[in-house]
């Protein structure tokens, strides 16, 4: 318990641009970061910049870095790298605007473990995953241990917080559970539709969409994907929607607006979760499994494409009985993205 609060208040330490310690490294997230905070960090010695090593590879910093070319690299902060200019490197939807002049010089990352678990925990925050970092201490940082980021399972401590009759436009007989966790701030929800029958539920893991469930965007198939799932479900009579919030397949909703400005720039949805420093697929789907054991639901037929829901689910203890297809909405704005979800990670379209 206490370790996820750790996690927890290092999170939102970063998020306010406020330093925190791993292991004795001092790290302070650059996109939140301002001259002040800058400023203490560099008071000893200049802090440097520690980068994903998907970032690094944009940068073509990877190279320098022999046997871990995907691993965290950390750039020597030379006068000219004040604040602005660390920021268009972490940030590669400015690379059109502020060409980067260079030469950068990578150094020795320092503590491995920590510097891992800080890229982790930016990440976790919907920040951009690059930090200054600095050997020197500083009062009044948050503390928390590379073992309590590495361990952190956002669902350890999954418990339903809430339950309530929600008549809806898809079936009136649903209920909506809410679920919360020590080490996640967010708030999953799962909408129960109809009467157990005996048999496996039709199940929908749904990722938080805001631009496509709210906004009808129609860069993705998110919102069409949404609605056929809940009038699916509804027509077998007993099924669940999950609804997980992991927008932008986990990356958040501000880096997947940076996420679209790289895609209008000519990059798939793929290179562009890579130029921003993320994976393809940030998504924790043991989440969902952990929603789905205190539903007492262990068994079930899945409505996805994604092989990689069926996946974890299965690692975490599921048995998906069957996979359902689903296929919707697709129009000329979004035939690169699903282009791109077919040919590079593997959705069956």
């Amino acid at each position: 318990m206490s370790s996820e609060r750790d996690v927890a208040r290092a999170i939102d330490a970063l998020r306010r641009g406020w330093a925190i310690s791993i292991e004795g490294t001092t790290f302070l997230a650059v996109e939140t970061a301002d001259a002040g905070a800058l400023e203490t960090l560099d008071a000893v010695s200049p802090a440097d910049m520690l980068i994903s090593g998907n970032r690094a590879v944009t940068l073509k910093l990877a190279n320098q870095i022999d046997g871990v070319p995907t691993g965290p690299v950390r750039v020597m902060r030379t006068s000219w790298i004040d604040l602005d200019t660390a920021t268009a490197i972490a940030d590669p939807a400015r690379d059109l605007a502020t060409p980067l002049k260079g030469p950068f010089r990578t150094v020795p990352v320092g503590r491995p473990e920590a510097a891992e678990a800080a890229l982790r925990l930016a990440r976790g925050a919907g920040l951009l995953p690059a930090l200054f970092v600095s050997e020197a201490a500083t009062d009044g940082t948050a503390e928390v241990s590379a073992e309590a980021v590495a361990e952190l399972v956002q669902s350890a401590s999954l418990r339903i917080a809430s339950r309530a009759r929600l008549p809806t436009l898809f079936s009136e007989k649903a209920e909506i559970v809410a679920f919360r966790s020590d080490g996640d701030a967010a708030e999953h929800v799962a909408l129960l539709v109809g009467d157990p029958t005996g048999h496996p539920p039709l199940v929908r893991l749904h990722s938080e969409c805001l631009t496509g469930d709210v906004l009808g965007s129609l860069k993705c198939d998110c919102g069409p994907q949404l609605d056929d799932a809940m009038t699916a479900i509804a027509a077998a009579g007993w099924g669940i929607l999950l609804y997980l919030r992991q927008e932008g397949r986990g990356i958040g909703l501000v880096n997947k607006l940076r996420a679209y400005a790289l895609q209008d720039q000519g990059f798939d949805t793929v290179d562009a979760n890579l130029r921003l420093g993320f994976s393809d697929d940030e998504r924790d789907f043991s989440v969902a499994a952990s929603m789905l054991k205190l539903l007492s639901q262990e068994k079930v037929r899945l409505l996805t494409n994604n092989p990689r829901k069926v996946n974890g689910l299965e690692a975490a203890g599921i048995e998906v009985a069957e996979q359902v297809p689903l296929k919707s909405g697709a129009n000329p704005h979004n035939r690169a993205y699903l282009d791109a979800k077919r040919l590079r990670s593997g959705h069956q379209l």
